[in-house]
């Protein structure tokens, strides 16, 4: 075995960065993360934990306001679309300074562990050296884990005021009083979500005939007729070719000629890795077309020596793949034992209400043939628990092969995020979906359901 590398550069301090420096520094090796926002990255102080928060806040709001069949009463009046409201301004306060506190944890765990933090930008100077703010960094092994930031498009340039990036909703004092949500994909679905139940008139414009077009056909339909009746707008199959603004708000003007207008335009047409002006051509680090890094599966460059992870990759964006392909990288360089990166077992989450979550085969994949499998899909409303609190829509959908060993899974309920776990498990490990019908569950709850779906897979074989 070869001696492990005495020093690591790493560029970016988001999940992917921070991972990786925990991991490299308790294997003993002498870590540097360079990072120019702050730690934590785009993921923490802008994108994943303030989008979440408020998502937890609109929630609340929600369920609160359409609690009425549940008994409840505020001033001895069944609860309306409106009873309970937000002080926006407060929110978003709170949204900003727990992003800043789960910053600040995390760079404490990171010197407590012996990283050393540096303010700055860095860029690749050479195979083994990292320059920031003129100093250069020599290394045995850098990583490169910058991210990637919204894509803006010509005709809509955020001003941070009307047209907004979802970076830029959270310096915003008041609730938008008819927000457009430009694209449907997994941030536009969660936000047009959030901003209904908070109280905006929310008006999503879809490219596709229904929102989110890569996640499971069923709960994707499922969540679009939710907020469709939570009063949500659906503006489906065009595009957004300019928006402008106006004294007082936004005008959109879609591909078929139809003129929206808002008060607020949020675009959320994807994103672009942060790879400019990184240093890549010159150190002969292969970038795709798009600009992502080319990485292999244990997140190894073109370059020996240099490896990469998280959304500057492109491989899937999200924080728990990148946060995986970081310590990936570290277990490799440092000669650990390690498993490729496997998509095949990465489970995710639309943080929408109700949410979807996922693991594994899709259906596309069995429709298409791609995977010999087979399901079964259980609706929620069956379910004790989920009536009890008032829960009606969403599902329980497993696949497993002939032999009965799961595959994948969709879960479309409150709380999905949590409820994947067991099924991400049995993904993992080839678990028999015998496992799941013959393991205890609570009665009553919502995992009910998951064994309930096992055991009628189990009578189908």
């Amino acid at each position: 075995m070869s001696p492990a590398p005495k020093s690591i550069v790493i560029i970016g301090g988001g999940p992917a960065g921070y991972e990786a420096a925990l991991v490299a520094a308790q294997f003993g090796a002498d870590v540097t993360v360079v990072e120019d926002v702050g730690i934590g990255g785009a993921a923490v102080l802008t994108d994943c934990v303030p989008s979440k928060t408020l998502i937890a806040t609109a929630e609340r709001v929600g369920r609160a306001n359409i609690s009425g069949q549940l008994g409840v009463r505020v001033a001895g009046e069944v609860p309306g679309p409106h009873t309970v409201s937000v002080d926006f301004e407060l929110l978003n306060k709170r949204v900003l300074d727990l992003a800043e506190a789960q910053s600040q944890d995390i760079a404490g765990r990171l010197r407590d562990a012996g990283v050393t933090i540096i303010n700055g930008r860095g860029r690749l100077v050479a195979q083994n050296a990292v320059e920031v703010a003129g100093q250069r960094l020599p290394a045995d092994v850098i990583l490169l884990a910058t991210g990637a930031r919204p894509r803006q498009l010509p005709s809509a340039i955020p001003d941070g005021e009307r047209i907004l990036t979802w970076q830029q909703l959270y310096d915003l004092s008041e609730l938008p009083e008819r927000l457009i949500v430009v694209g449907s994909g997994v941030t536009g679905a969660e936000f047009a979500g959030a901003y209904t139940s908070l109280g905006s008139q929310v008006v999503l414009v879809s490219s596709r005939e229904r929102v989110l077009p890569t996640q499971d056909p069923d709960a994707a339909e499922v969540l679009e007729v939710v907020l469709q009746q939570r009063g949500m707008e659906l503006a489906p199959q065009t595009r957004a070719e300019s928006v402008e603004r106006t004294e007082h708000g936004v005008i959109v003007t879609l591909h078929d000629g139809t003129v929206l207008s808002g008060s607020h335009c949020l675009m959320a047409v994807g994103a672009v890795p942060n790879t400019a002006d990184l240093g890549c051509e010159d150190a002969g680090v292969e970038l795709d077309a798009g600009g992502y890094i080319r990485v292999d599966r244990v997140s190894r460059t073109s370059i020996n020596g240099v490896y990469a992870a998280g959304d500057c990759t492109g491989v899937l964006p999200l924080a728990n793949v990148a946060a995986m392909q970081g310590r990936i990288a570290m277990w490799h360089a440092l000669g650990e034992a390690v498993s490729p990166l496997d998509l095949k077992v990465v489970s995710s989450n639309v943080f929408t209400d109700p949410q979807i979550a996922s693991v594994g085969v899709t259906q596309a994949q069995v429709d298409s043939g791609l995977a010999r499998a087979h399901g079964i899909k259980l609706p929620l409303a069956t379910n004790a628990r989920a009536k009890m609190q008032g829960f009606e829509d969403g599902f329980v959908k497993i696949f497993c092969r002939v032999s009965g060993t799961v595959v994948g899974a969709v879960i479309v309920a409150p709380n999905a995020s949590e409820l994947i776990y067991p099924l991400a498990l049995a993904v993992d490990l080839g678990l028999n979906v015998d496992d799941l019908a013959t393991t205890f569950t609570v009665y009553p709850s919502m995992s009910g359901s998951i064994a309930e779906a096992a055991r009628r897979l189990h009578s189908t074989e």
